[in-house]
């Protein structure tokens, strides 16, 4: 009777306190999205979105976010499609071509290793690597007086999207590692047994089944992508504009933009906070609002997409 009283108290209190913790990360999740919106919308308009801002932060007032929302959105689709096809192959190895052994092991752990990097100590990786010489394409070459390049300025558009792809990698590899992983075994079996081989059964019959996961972690990567800040800061140099050859926006000056610096909505709310260089609350909060509302929408694409997966998988 004594064990029966305490199962009952210890499932009581197992299912209360799940439930007290449920309630509390929602409770912080909608404290901080109320807030930020109770301080951010009065920033919110359509000059607001559409004008670039001013050249200082502490003017940020009179100016808009144009260029970090440019920047945001261009340097997320330039990181994730140069991670895309890696974590792709790298999950399809891991999937079907590994076997047990030290290769598989060592890829995994480097994998593993790679994911608990902080973010600083890749942007510091990068900014190291890419002032290298040979590397001056990427960025912008640093000449002597004599015309001799010694090094590259190693901060562009071009440096800090390779740099956040080396970033999300390995949780974008996870990802479509386990959405692979979740198609049924039936599946690879009758395409065997139909006489595919095995890179048409992983085309034609397992990418075609995980797309929707597959898609999901590319959006979890766009996600962590939009989030940075340290390298931003380091791998894109952090000023307030395009520094390319002006205008920006025009075809012909798009190479010389992507080598050059920008900014980010995440620097853009550092420069004009108090803990930067400005001291505009309004402006660093509606940043952060619209910054807010585009991770809510990845995120609730990812959850489309994962249910629609799970739709799928069940027919």
């Amino acid at each position: 009777m004594i064990k029966r009283r305490n199962n009952a108290f210890s499932s009581l209190a197992g299912y209360s306190y799940s439930w007290f913790a449920v309630i509390m990360v929602v409770c912080v999740c909608l404290f901080i999205v109320i807030n930020i919106a109770q301080e951010g919308l009065p920033a919110l308009s359509w000059d607001f979105l559409t004008t670039e801002p001013t050249a200082s932060a502490r003017n940020a007032e009179d100016g808009g976010i144009l260029t970090p929302l440019v920047g945001t959105v261009l340097l997320t689709l330039l990181g994730t499609l140069i991670a895309f096809p890696f974590s792709l192959a790298t999950a399809i190895f891991f999937c079907f071509y590994s076997k047990k052994g030290l290769l598989k092991s060592s890829v995994q752990t480097a994998v593993d290793i790679l994911s608990g990097i902080p973010t600083v100590v890749v942007a510091l990786f990068a900014l190291s690597v890419f002032t290298l010489p040979r590397l001056a394409f990427l960025s912008t070459p640093v000449e002597l007086s004599s015309g001799v390049v010694e090094k590259a300025y190693g901060k562009s558009f071009l440096v800090a999207a390779i740099t956040m792809a080396i970033m999300i990698l390995p949780f974008v590899i996870k990802s479509m590692e386990e959405s692979i992983k979740a198609v049924p075994q039936s599946y690879v079996e009758g395409a065997y047994a139909l006489g595919a081989g095995k890179w048409r059964m992983i085309s034609k019959v397992v990418l075609k089944c995980a797309n929707e996961g597959l898609v999901t972690g590319v959006i979890l990567g766009m996600g962590r992508i939009i989030g940075d800040t340290a390298i931003v800061w380091l791998a894109l140099g952090g000023t307030l504009r395009m520094s390319g050859t002006q205008p920006w926006f025009l075809p012909e000056n798009w190479l010389s933009t992507l080598q050059n610096t920008g900014l980010t909505l995440t620097s853009y709310i550092y420069y004009t906070s108090p803990v930067g260089e400005g001291n505009n609350y309004t402006v660093a909060f509606g940043a952060s609002l619209v910054l807010i509302i585009i991770i809510i929408v990845l995120n609730t694409i990812a959850t489309v997409t994962g249910n629609l997966s799970k739709v799928k998988a069940g027919r």
